[in-house]
């Protein structure tokens, strides 16, 4: 602490962070020369935001903006787009018309798990009464989905290689078009000067609309 950097950094990444920018970001900062370690959670909607009031973690990637915040400094990351995407042989796949909920209900969904420890947690696009798959994180729900175990909303980003391959079909529905605004978010030292140096770095590179837009868009890179 001495030198100024963390002993430890830990970093909650919300299920929609691309990994493939979040290692590159991660090389980067082990290239400094840092002795910080650092560590990553995997989390998914309020349970992203709840490994910071926990104090389990420093930084928060993918935060819902629609979570309050109040207790943490938080800067937008942007907005993603979503579409509702099924297997080629998907039931639905056939459909030329607009998707209205009951259609939507008498077919399975595929849903990521809030990873938050206290209560429930949240849920969005899904009915009542529908057969639900709960996946662990998005990686999973993508492949759920290109198998046909059921239907649901993709990040854009995250379903277009597939869409182009034709191993997805968008469908229309009868709902507004799901977007969603995430910000980042972390612990407010007491003082602006004790900032450590390690969160400081991820803080400088966050500032770059690139970095930030590669975060939430770059799935498709390895």
């Amino acid at each position: 602490m001495r030198t100024g950097w963390e002993p430890q950094l830990t970093i909650a990444a919300d299920a929609i962070i691309a990994r493939a920018t979040l290692f590159e970001l991660c090389e980067a900062f082990y290239a400094e020369g840092a002795p910080t370690r650092l560590k990553l959670r995997a989390e998914t909607l309020s349970g992203t935001v709840e490994a910071l009031q926990s104090g389990q973690a420093d930084l928060a990637l993918g935060v819902p903006s629609e979570m309050a915040l109040t207790e943490f400094q938080s800067a937008p990351m942007g907005t993603l787009s979503f579409v509702y995407a099924v297997a080629p042989h998907h039931a639905l796949a056939a459909a030329t018309h607009s998707l209205c909920d009951e259609e939507l209900r008498e077919h399975r969904a595929v849903a990521v798990a809030d990873s938050t420890q206290r209560g429930r947690g949240v849920t969005h696009n899904l009915l009542p009464g529908q057969d639900v798959l709960t996946v662990p994180t998005m990686q999973h729900k993508l492949e759920a989905q290109l198998r046909g175990l059921g239907g649901g909303f993709l990040p854009l980003s995250l379903a277009q290689p597939f869409i182009n391959a034709g191993r997805l079909v968008v469908k229309t529905v009868q709902r507004p078009n799901r977007t969603l605004r995430v910000s980042y978010a972390w612990r407010q030292p007491r003082s602006s000067g004790d900032t450590g140096r390690a969160l400081r770095w991820w803080l400088d590179r966050l500032q770059h609309p690139k970095t930030r837009g590669a975060l939430l868009n770059n799935h498709h890179q390895i």
